[in-house]
């Protein structure tokens, strides 16, 4: 299912909103009110930890030694969507899987999902770390935050990887016209939270499924431990918030598009989400850029594809 393909408008977002929590229902026979989360296993070396960074508690998994990557997930994933790639990664880097604010085991604040405020949470994690510069991977949210984070803080950033993510400013929200209609209701006020309390697993369970072109990619367990999370007060509204913080991140990616990014930059994307999208709206600001493509992969790349993906970052970033 092409997520661009669907309703417009925040009204009519409403109503497709709420025929995909019926959906959902049908999809599974559970009572989706959850326990708070137990802590997933933690890959095999990793540890779990916690820093004060940029005003926030952000709770991040860190594992292996070498040159430190960063891990940025997106909605609605946790640093849970890295578990099946920490340990490849860990054996040539110091692996660090973030979870970023309102999100996990961060900290819930009220405001500051604009990018701009993600960044300095990331920018303030390196520093946190004890290293000048890291290699910064942002998937979805994550990667929204880590274009940001390259743009306005290049020094930080050794090389740059997005996967499979619109740049700010760049979304199509108009539905008519192929746009995605989940952007208008989770920016609506309050109407989200209404309408998924209580049903969150059924809800996340549905979204990830449609963007997934292998459908047992991400399995229930996993989705278990993402909607335990979510669905904990105030962390549903933390993900709709980067939606709704949208709107200021588009005035500054306007003043930031076509500057020069001076690292390395790689684009991965599934050929049955994003394509060649990301990597074509990167090509007049990204004078270094390798662009990777894989088959058979929707948008959640590092689960669809896990072996291709792990093989192109390795080899991008070695």
């Amino acid at each position: 299912m092409d997520r661009r393909l669907f309703g417009r408008g925040a009204a009519q977002s409403v109503l497709a909103g709420v025929a995909l929590v019926a959906a959902g229902e049908a999809m599974a026979e559970r009572d989706s009110r959850l326990p708070p989360p137990a802590d997933p296993p933690l890959p095999t070396g990793a540890e779990s930890r916690f820093a004060t960074v940029n005003g926030i508690r952000m709770h991040y998994v860190v594992a292996g030694q070498g040159p430190t990557v960063i891990l940025l997930h997106g909605w609605p994933q946790t640093w849970f969507a890295w578990h099946g790639q920490i340990e490849r990664l860990a054996r040539r880097f110091r692996v660090v899987a973030a979870d970023l604010r309102g999100t996990g085991l961060s900290e819930v604040t009220p405001s500051g999902y604009d990018k701009r405020t993600i960044a300095e949470d990331i920018r303030a994690l390196i520093g946190h770390l004890g290293v000048p510069q890291a290699h910064v991977v942002g998937h979805d949210m994550g990667g929204k935050a880590a274009y940001i984070l390259a743009h306005l803080h290049p020094g930080v950033v050794s090389k740059l990887v997005l996967v499979d993510c619109l740049l700010p400013g760049t979304e199509n929200m108009d539905a008519l016209r192929g746009g995605a209609w989940h952007y208008g209701f989770h920016m609506a006020p309050d109407f989200p939270e209404m309408l998924t309390k209580g049903r969150e697993r059924d809800y996340i369970a549905a979204q990830i499924r449609a963007w997934s072109h292998r459908k047992d990619a991400i399995g229930e367990d996993a989705i278990t431990v993402f909607a335990a999370h979510y669905a904990q007060p105030g962390r549903m509204t933390a993900g709709f918030n980067y939606y709704r913080a949208l709107r200021e991140d588009a005035p500054l990616a306007a003043e930031l598009r076509g500057r020069r990014l001076p690292m390395p930059v790689m684009a991965v994307a599934g050929r049955q989400s994003g394509g060649s999208r990301l990597a074509d709206s990167l090509r007049a600001e990204a004078p270094s850029l390798t662009s990777v493509i894989i088959d058979d992969c929707g948008h959640f790349v590092a689960e669809e594809a896990p072996d291709p993906f792990a093989k192109a970052v390795e080899t991008f970033l070695a």
